[in-house]
């Protein structure tokens, strides 16, 4: 007999705010030691009320609008309550009965993927096990998050890679999260059933996957163990939590599946409705960053290759940078080029990532603008960007007091050719014995001693006449 293998996801990701959800401390990546970035609000102190960040908010609805979904004008919070160490409150603050979105969708392939909702919610602290000790480290406390969650409409590991994916380079390219390992997360919710069947099987998930690989041998795995459950009957199928050993490879038994009714769900009474109207939306709405495939498509039409389209729409700060610099006048394909080879080469070099880059779009297209206009030479604008990227130079002031200028007169590059004519006699003789090696040579030396200054094709051709 042949199965149908159901899923469906609760992916949860970390929102992109200078601070949690209901209180001004900075996020769990701002945190520099364990219970760094915690105050009495996220901490579960008595008498310590929530303060929404409206930011939360805005991104929640962008991330509905660039799934397709209805944007609910009367939002609330709900209590979720469980105990567990890593919950300071004992409850956790999320959305059940007004979720912020609704009634989504968004395509894999051929396939069409419904979103039910996406709510938001605060995360949970972390523990850490030291041999027989536990700590508990409560920076992640209340770090805003977005829960996505979607029907049973998935049939393969495939295709929930596919989703995933498309779902990160989205969010990165939407400014909504980075969505690096441990921001997504991923919930499996996951059921077989005989082909043609419209009945669903017994569902088990599969908690806190963030490995695009892991989440694909889960599946496979867990999809197996369901159909030799039900076609040799190795065991009984309940519906449970299980987890996933890296290891192993294989899912284990965690807990009974919980329902509603074991969190105990009621409204949260110390926060208001939120009401979003049509002002707030319209502004959300204008904000709202160009869709992924729209952007690729005009950076193609731009002439930028599809090695490097991959590159920048996975990568909102990198991207952002381009658009701003293109919007300042320079080359689109040229301004890629600056970015992903200069800029991260010399980052490299530092033992830096390219989003570690900090430079204004304003200096970056000075740069690029001095180049194209032949102002300056490019190995001259490789030296301003070193310096604009690791001493934090003005482009302008750097390249004149550096005498960078690639416009020099005739005569003083003539003076700086017969000065290196005169020290380098040997190589003279050389090239006019026939090595034309030497003229390479000579031609170096007068590169250096102009500093990178000066047009290339220009000095040479002096360089040339002179010698002859």
């Amino acid at each position: 007999m042949n199965y149908e293998v159901v899923i469906g996801l609760e992916t949860h990701v970390e929102l992109s705010t200078e601070s949690k959800i209901f209180c001004s401390c900075g996020g769990h990546s701002a945190a520099k030691e364990p219970n760094d970035c915690v105050c009495p609000a996220c901490s579960g102190m008595p008498g310590m009320l929530p303060v929404m960040n409206k930011r939360v908010v805005e991104l929640a609805v962008t991330a509905g609008l660039m799934l397709n979904c209805e944007i609910s004008r009367y939002t609330t919070f709900d209590k979720k309550n469980y105990y567990y160490p890593d919950l300071p409150c004992a409850y956790q603050i999320t959305q059940l009965n007004h979720p912020i979105c609704t009634n989504g969708l968004v395509s894999v392939g051929k396939r069409d993927i419904r979103i039910k909702q996406i709510h938001m919610e605060e995360d949970a602290g972390k523990l850490v096990h030291e041999g027989k000790f536990s700590f508990v480290d409560f920076n992640r406390t209340s770090v805003p998050l977005i829960e996505i969650v979607t029907q049973p409409d998935f049939r393969s590991a495939e295709e929930v890679v596919s989703y995933l994916t498309k779902l990160k380079s989205m969010f990165r390219s939407g400014g909504i999260s980075e969505c690096e390992e441990g921001a997504m997360r991923c919930d499996i919710n996951i059921s077989v059933r005989p082909e043609g069947s419209e009945e669903y099987g017994v569902r088990t998930e599969i908690k806190n996957m963030s490995s695009l690989e892991a989440i694909e041998k889960a599946i496979r795995y867990e999809s197996q163990r369901h159909i030799d459950a039900i076609e040799f009957e190795t065991e009984e199928l309940v519906q449970e939590t299980r987890r996933f050993d890296d290891v192993s490879g294989k899912t284990f038994a965690m807990r009974n599946k919980e329902t509603e009714a074991d969190y105990r769900y009621f409204p949260d009474a110390n926060i208001m409705p939120i009401i979003i109207d049509d002002e707030w939306l319209e502004q959300i709405k204008s904000a709202k960053p160009v869709a992924i495939d729209e952007k690729a498509e005009a950076y193609r039409n731009a002439g930028i290759s599809e090695k490097e389209i991959e590159m920048l729409i996975g990568n909102f700060k990198i991207s952002k940078l381009l658009d701003d610099v293109i919007a300042l006048g320079c080359n689109a394909k040229d301004s890629a080029a600056w970015i992903l080879t200069d800029c991260a080469g010399i980052l490299r070099k530092g033992g830096l990532l390219l989003n570690d880059l900090d430079i204004t779009p304003e200096a970056l297209s000075t740069i690029i603008k001095q180049v194209e206009t032949g102002k300056i030479n490019r190995a001259a604008g490789r030296k301003v960007l070193i310096a604009v990227i690791e001493d934090k130079a003005d482009p302008t002031e750097f390249i004149k007091k550096n005498s960078l200028d690639a416009k020099l007169d005739e005569n003083a590059i003539n003076a700086v050719i017969e000065k290196v004519i005169a020290a380098n006699e040997a190589a003279v003789a050389d090239y006019k014995s026939g090595k034309e090696k030497a003229l390479q040579a000579i031609f170096g030396s007068c590169m250096r001693e102009l500093k990178g200054a000066g047009d290339p094709a220009v000095i040479k051709s002096l360089l040339e006449k002179k010698l002859k």
